[in-house]
Order: C-alpha cells, then sequence, then structure tokens
C-alpha cells in the first residue's frame, strides 16, 4: 500500500474497508430505483392535492449542500428535490468536482456562507457527503456565527484515511496530476503534510454549544470504516445504505429531514438508533 497519506489521518482503532467491502456499493441501483418509485409516488400525490395545498411550509435557515470526494454538485440533486419539497431552501456548492485541495475548498464554500447568510439574514445548515460532511465539520468549527447546524452522511472525521484502497489510487492520480503543475487539484501536501494537518485538525475542534451535528452512518458503507463516521459531539443515526447510495436512498433523506427539522441544539431529541 502507498503511503500517499500521511499516517496520522488513520488513528488505531480504525481501518480501511476490505476489497470485497466494494461489492456492497451495488446496492446502489437498488437505492436509487426506491427513489425513484418515491418521485413517482410524489408526483401523482401532487396532481390529486389542490394547489393551494401543495406548498410546503418554508425552513427559516437554509441549507448549503456539500457533494463527496471526485463528485459535483449534480450528485446531490436528488437529494436536493427532496428538501426542497419539504419546505427547505437549498444551495448548491458550486463544487463542479471535489478534486482539490480542501482547506481551499474550505475558503471558497466559507465565502458562500457568507453570502448566503447575509442573502437570507439567518445561518445556515449544511448537508454534506463524505469529504463534504468533513469539510463542513471543520467549517462548523471555525465559523459558528455562519452555521446553525451539519448533518454528515458516510463522513470519516475521526480518520480521513479509513477508506477503500480505490480512493487512495485516486488520490494519488490526483497528486501526481498536481505535481505536474496541472492547476486546482489535490496535492501531496493535501493529504501529508501542514495542510492536511490543519484541515485535520481544524475538523477535531470542539463545536460551539448552539451548533447541531448529526452523523449519518451505515455498516454496509463499502468506502469508508463507517466507525471513523461518529463524531463524540454528533448525534450518530445509523442506517441501511451504501456509500454512494446515501445521496439518494429515500429513507437517508428522511433522517436528514429529521435532522433539519430538529430543535436548536442543545435540546435532548433522540433521531435514531446509534447502535454502537
Amino acid at each position: 500500500m502507498s503511503n500517499t497519506l500521511a499516517p496520522w489521518l488513520l488513528p488505531d482503532g480504525y481501518g480501511r474497508p476490505a476489497l470485497a467491502a466494494l461489492l456492497r456499493e451495488g446496492s446502489l441501483v437498488t437505492e436509487a430505483g426506491r427513489y425513484a418509485a418515491r418521485r413517482s409516488a410524489t408526483r401523482h400525490a401532487r396532481r390529486r392535492t389542490p394547489y393551494a395545498a401543495r406548498a410546503a411550509a418554508r425552513a427559516a435557515e437554509p441549507v448549503l449542500l456539500v457533494p463527496g470526494f471526485l463528485a459535483g454538485d449534480w450528485t446531490l440533486t436528488a437529494m436536493a428535490a427532496e428538501l426542497r419539497a419539504q419546505g427547505f431552501r437549498t444551495y448548491r456548492s458550486q463544487i463542479h468536482a471535489n478534486i482539490g485541495c480542501t482547506l481551499s475548498s474550505a475558503l471558497v464554500l466559507e465565502a458562500r456562507l457568507e453570502q448566503l447568510a447575509e442573502r437570507r439574514d439567518a445561518r445556515v445548515r449544511i448537508v454534506g457527503h463524505s469529504l463534504g460532511g468533513m469539510i463542513a465539520r471543520g467549517l462548523a468549527a471555525r465559523r459558528p456565527d455562519l452555521v446553525a447546524g451539519i448533518v454528515t452522511m458516510g463522513s470519516p472525521m475521526r480518520a480521513p484515511a479509513a477508506h477503500h484502497a480505490v480512493l487512495t489510487r485516486g488520490v494519488r492520480v490526483l497528486n501526481r496530476l498536481a505535481d505536474a503543475g496541472v492547476p486546482g487539484l489535490m496535492s501531496a501536501d493535501c493529504v501529508a503534510g501542514e495542510c492536511a494537518h490543519l484541515s485535520f485538525t481544524e475538523s477535531q475542534e470542539p463545536l460551539r454549544a448552539d451548533v447541531a451535528m448529526t452523523n449519518i452512518y451505515s455498516r454496509r458503507d463499502g468506502i469508508v470504516d463507517w466507525r471513523a463516521c461518529r463524531d463524540p459531539q454528533g448525534e450518530a443515526v445509523e442506517v441501511r445504505a451504501s456509500h454512494i447510495g446515501m445521496a439518494v436512498d429515500p429513507r437517508v433523506i428522511e433522517v436528514v429531514v429529521r435532522a433539519l427539522n430538529a430543535p436548536p441544539a442543545g435540546v435532548s431529541v433522540r433521531m435514531g438508533r446509534d447502535s454502537a
């Protein structure tokens, strides 16, 4: 195995999913089919509902969706549609492909948060998938004045390197291209140097008491170690879904909706089962 990633990104107690674990990601087909069936049923129900009764009550806080590694905003289109149907104002991260320096991405998203907070005169909630959730965790620690809460889905915050070898190969390719002079890509410093250390340290910082956090994880995750997806400060909620499928599975989206509708941080409300 290559030493592309800094060893401290894989603390004791966490590991990389086995090669065969990737086969579990095949359930994405079923999860996507479940979403398609849900959307079809929703459309039929909407047609039978009087126009005046169709609109859901608008949530006060805007919701920013952040995609995972190698992914872009399009991967969260299904979730955005479902959240909007529930009355949430959703916004894209404007990330076309999450393949750049994590710290640089965080700075771009911070500017996006400032824009949304000013526009809506409210703190923002962030829903992040995989790497997107890890970036959200760091932003929530650094800018609690902008972030009301975060929901992470399959985000290995406790051990960023606790992922399948196929992702490590992807990181290695990006590093080599960055070394060759291709701009805007994740360099070696982003995964093994000072940049990586700063990003990881920030994602471990304590959250302010009024910043809510829900960590969605799945033991069926074929990409990352599910144990690394549960933050001691968060509300851990177990789902049955693949890593990629978390972005489209209606059952996961229901958990996200409940998290976003939960009372402000500090009010104790159980939203799911943490079977640690």
